[in-house]
């Protein structure tokens, strides 16, 4: 179509070849960013070619520098980065995402947005200077640990939870996740404190909670709310 500028994809890396892994680095936390490029860019065969603080600065700074793969923080100054996934990717590099903690239901998120993999903040340098020339020869690395629940979520073998909330239901565990109280809620809705109490009421039913704490609790845990 006219007026649409397209991105040529870039193939996977022949690791085996001189050129070295190039590695975009998004994460907001300073010290933890430099202490991950030393790491990198001490790998043979990996180079940090650009570091970014935000989701914003990650989707301009990966068409300037084209990187093979992007290591992505999961939380971000600017939001969850799980929604700047499939963007990342487009022009054809990989994204492994990395985490403090998540659950199966966050890591097939990820891989349902395009991305390459998971590994915890936790991982030791060697595993994830691997990913990184694995995920860039165009493999696929998450935590052994979420593997299992990854694929039986991508087969449809565990039913999604909170996949049959209604919208406004959605927008209400949203607020609850905020904080917001009963009043807060109706007014942010601009519904009555009844209407409301039903919206809530059938939150914790579809999410199987017996109270507000743990529909919050549930909802994080399955990815339904940052």
């Amino acid at each position: 179509m006219s007026g649409q500028r397209s991105v040529p994809r870039r193939k996977p890396v022949n690791t085996d070849e001189p050129h070295p892994v190039r590695v975009l680095l998004v994460e907001d936390h300073d010290m933890v960013a430099e202490a991950l490029q030393q790491a990198l860019d001490r790998a043979d065969g990996i180079t940090v070619v650009g570091r970014a603080r935000s989701r914003a600065e990650a989707l301009a700074d990966v068409g300037e520098h084209e990187p093979h793969v992007v290591l992505l923080d999961r939380r971000l100054s600017d939001g969850d980065a799980l929604g700047a996934i499939a963007d990342l990717a487009a022009g054809g590099a990989r994204v492994l995402v990395l985490t403090g903690e998540a659950t199966p239901a966050i890591a097939a998120q990820v891989a349902k947005a395009g991305g390459a993999g998971l590994l915890f903040k936790s991982s030791q340098l060697g595993v994830l200077e691997s990913a990184v020339r694995e995920v860039a020869a165009g493999g696929v690395v998450f935590e052994p640990e979420l593997l299992p629940g990854v694929l039986d979520r991508l087969a449809g073998r565990i039913p999604a939870v909170g996949r049959t909330l209604t919208a406004r239901e959605r927008e209400t565990l949203g607020l609850l996740g905020e904080g917001a109280t009963t009043d807060e809620i109706s007014l942010r809705l601009g519904v009555s404190r009844n209407t409301t109490r039903n919206h809530v009421q059938r939150v914790l039913e579809k999410l199987g909670a017996r109270s507000k704490l743990e529909a919050v609790a549930v909802a994080r845990r399955e990815g339904l709310i940052s």
